[in-house]
């Protein structure tokens, strides 16, 4: 938004300096984020005494010039009549670049040397006068910059607004800001209309089809005008913030938008079919001609304003070709509406079109302030086009909008703030920019109706906001609030999370991210069955790629195709993990079920070469390490591994899977992955993973953890050897074991297992470590080998085993 300071001295006197100003601006809540001189563009067009003037030998009409411009004579050649010898005239030098965009450089003309150029006053965008040359008064030095010999000096500020503040898109609204910030008054025009005139109603008709989106529209009719370009001092106010001018008419209600921040359009009142106004929503595949001449797609429910046959305008945003200002136009129709924010801004993000009027509608006018630009703007036309006012005004308001009132609590405000202001100072602030305010209930209540211009204010900590920055940030004292802080203990997820990822870091595992998104071969590659789960994908409607087409339902994938990267590269050793989400469509849910999971894969050495040892290939039991560590810094007690069923992770190689159990809960799956999944993936090198449920984790983790007491007692162990069915997990002997209740076995470690001669075919050698203590007192070893033989006589008879023969 530019706002050039003549302009604001209409309304208000300003008396301070112009970065005060903006400073005082800035603190407001108004940033300025520019302040430039419009007539920065004259530094180098100086006061120049004509000394001689003599005819160009070779142009008739050209005469040759010998200027004085303070500390040199420059030859200038001018085609202008009304120059003397002896006149003070404005001298363009060279490498000055005026308003019309043309740039003066020395040169010849006709063969005789020219070093600038006399200017007339339209040439310098300081009048319309372009006749002659501008002749200056007398008493003026030669050499002397031509802006400061005029007094040429208009500041224009440039703020950056924040959307909610819409009531500021206007000059009176930041002279408003103005005057409450220097505490003068604010004048505002006031418009007096000429009596007399046909009734408009008589000569047009305005209806509201779609009142949702146009809640008021009113409308003026002005005839027998005459279109001409407007007088410099309009044109000048609206180059002064950036605007062209285009003839009395447009002018106006651009000038008038400016002013109060209320859009308007003129509508040539003969090209309007049936001389109505129709206001509608266009229809399906709907197109329509805007002023820029552009043949566009209107989007569903866009809101038009039509005449009696066809649309004429786009509400809110532009006019069409059909109906705007040409100069025969002899009667104009002005409309001034109210349009609903949410519908002029859905039309102009789908037309990608951005106006003047569509960035104010967007963020909100004052729905009561359409007559008055309406009034300001038809008395401006009737006076500068020579117009006849018809009588009365068309105002279509259904459902008139009404102010209202908040209730502003002074202690409240006060302990947000960290203020100590009186109920009398709140007062006076909020009343500076045109609020109604009455005490009620004593002095701690105030009553605030905020004037309808200011859209932004609808709670009592926006009413806050605007005592604090009226009385300035900078004036609020630096207080701290008083407080008892309690450290809030962190979320399970997340200390759960940091610690998985802590154990894993700390066993040399990388973390990786890898995209949501896999292909929907993915499946197939892990050979999942069709029923199974994992096959309910959400397929992605704009997929990165066509190998990302749908979300993943596993971390697999992503950790083979990280392992293949790898390999490509060759580095052979990995150990990676990845924890994410992962998503199972649901046709009953619109959002698929999300389930956070952890997987890791380690492929190649156990540990790197070394001196002290022979390197050696990771397996399964490494994996499993791994898994019991985190189960371990968890405190998730009970965790055993079993078995699965072949078919449920096709993936895995049989025989080299195991599900991990804990407390009864299966939490997820370790094994070493198929050598034809690695196929499917290009890898050739053995690799293992796990795959856990991180919600059955957080559910089970154990954060409290307690000591144990050490027995003062020793220990004895016994080993025993048991020769089993190869089919028999170590996993159920230790189960069986536990079962028994025998609470002075402590520990049990399965030390060996051999399969081969002498042993017999199906069968395998299973040796354990038995460790047995008391915590009250000394074991015998009669006592313990009575155990010992119960428990083995026992495991005999569950498993079918024997005993090896020496």
């Amino acid at each position: 938004m530019k706002v050039s300071l003549s302009w604001l001295r209409d309304y208000i006197p300003i008396d301070t300096d112009v970065a005060g100003l903006a400073d005082a601006f800035t603190m407001a809540g108004l940033e300025v984020e520019a302040l430039t001189d419009r007539y920065a563009y004259l530094e180098r067009v100086v006061v120049g005494r004509i000394v001689d003037i003599s005819a160009h030998p070779d142009a008739d009409g050209l005469s040759l010039c010998r200027v004085d411009v303070g500390s040199e004579s420059k030859a200038i050649v001018c085609g202008a009549s009304n120059i003397e010898k002896g006149h003070l005239v404005p001298v363009a030098l060279p490498g000055v670049q005026l308003p019309s965009g043309e740039k003066i450089e020395a040169g010849r003309i006709r063969g005789q040397v020219s070093e600038g150029m006399l200017c007339s006053e339209a040439e310098l965008a300081i009048g319309t006068d372009r006749s002659g040359i501008l002749l200056l008064p007398q008493n003026e030095t030669p050499g002397r910059g031509i802006a400061a010999a005029m007094g040429l000096c208009d500041i224009v500020f440039e703020f950056d607004l924040t959307p909610n503040r819409s009531d500021c898109l206007s000059m009176i609204g930041i002279a408003r800001e103005a005057a409450a910030i220097l505490k003068v008054p604010l004048k505002v025009p006031t418009v007096d209309l000429p009596g007399g005139g046909t009734p408009i109603g008589d000569l047009a008709s305005v209806t509201i089809e779609a009142p949702d989106a146009c809640p008021r529209y009113s409308a003026r009719l002005v005839s027998d005008i005459k279109v001409a370009p407007s007088p410099f001092w309009l044109q000048d106010k609206l180059q002064s913030v950036g605007l062209r001018a285009i003839n009395n008419v447009v002018d106006v209600t651009n000038f008038v938008m400016m002013e109060t921040g209320q859009p308007l359009h003129a509508f040539d009142f003969d090209r309007l079919a049936g001389h109505r106004i129709v206001v509608k929503k266009a229809k399906e595949g709907d197109t329509f001609v805007t002023l820029d001449g552009v043949n566009r797609s209107l989007p569903p429910d866009a809101l038009m304003i039509c005449d009696g046959k066809s649309p004429v305008a786009v509400g809110g945003i532009m006019g069409g070709l059909d109906s705007e200002i040409e100069e025969d136009t002899a009667h104009v129709l002005i409309e001034s509406a109210y349009f609903n924010p949410v519908s002029i801004r859905r039309t102009a993000k789908g037309l990608g079109l951005s106006t003047e009027s569509s960035h104010r509608f967007e963020r909100g006018v004052d729905p009561e302030g359409t007559i008055r630009a309406l009034d300001r703007a038809t008395r401006l036309i009737a006076d500068l086009a020579k117009g006849q006012v018809a009588a009365g005004v068309i105002d279509k308001y259904p459902t008139p909008v009404s102010a209202q009132a908040i209730t502003l609590s002074v202690n409240r405000t006060n302990r947000l703030l960290g203020t100590a202001f009186t109920p009398e100072q709140i007062s006076s602030h909020l009343q500076s920019i045109e609020l109604a305010v009455e005490p009620v209930d004593g002095n701690d209540t105030l009553r605030v109706v905020a004037p309808t211009f200011r859209v932004d204010l609808k709670r009592p900590e926006d009413l806050m906001e605007e005592v604090a920055r009226l009385s300035g940030y900078n004036a609020i004292p630096t207080t701290h609030p008083v407080s008892q802080v309690i450290a809030k203990k962190r979320n399970k997820r997340l200390r759960v999370r940091d610690m998985l990822r802590r154990v894993l870091a700390g066993c040399a595992f990388s973390e990786i991210i890898t995209y949501s998104f896999i292909g929907a071969n993915a499946c197939d590659k892990l050979l999942l069955a069709e029923n199974d789960r994992r096959r309910q994908v959400v397929t992605i409607l704009n997929p990165l790629t066509e190998d990302q087409d749908v979300m993943r339902t596993s971390l697999l994938p992503g950790l083979l195709d990280t392992m293949f990267r790898n390999a490509a590269q060759r580095n052979d050793n990995l150990m990676i993990f990845e924890l994410g989400n992962v998503f199972f469509n649901t046709p009953a849910r619109e959002l698929p079920d999300e389930v956070e999971m952890i997987s890791a894969l380690w492929t190649g050495a156990h540990r790197g070469g070394c001196w002290l040892g022979k390197q050696r290939p990771v397996d399964f039991y490494d994996v499993k390490g791994v898994v019991e560590s985190l189960c371990r810094a968890l405190n998730i007690g009970k965790v055993r591994f079993k078995a699965p069923d072949d078919t449920e992770y096709p993936y895995l190689r049989p025989g080299h899977t195991a599900q991990v159990i804990a407390k009864n809960d299966t939490v997820g799956v370790v094994g070493e992955i198929g050598k034809n999944i690695l196929a499917g993936f290009a890898l050739k090198q053995p690799a293992f993973c796990f795959d856990l449920n991180f919600d059955c984790l957080v559910d089970l983790a154990e954060e409290e953890k307690r000591a144990k007491p050490i027995s003062r007692f020793p220990a004895t162990d016994r080993d025993v050897a048991l020769i089993v069915n190869e089919a028999v997990e170590a996993q159920a002997v230790l189960d069986f074991i536990h079962s028994r209740g025998q609470e002075l076995i402590e520990n049990i470690e399965i030390f060996d297992v051999y399969k081969g001669a002498p042993i017999p075919s199906g069968k395998k050698s299973m040796a354990l470590k038995l460790t047995y203590r008391s915590f009250k007192r000394n074991l015998t070893d009669s006592e313990v080998n009575d155990i010992h033989k119960t428990i083995i006589g026992q495991m005999l008879k569950e498993f079918d085993a024997q005993l090896p023969t020496k």
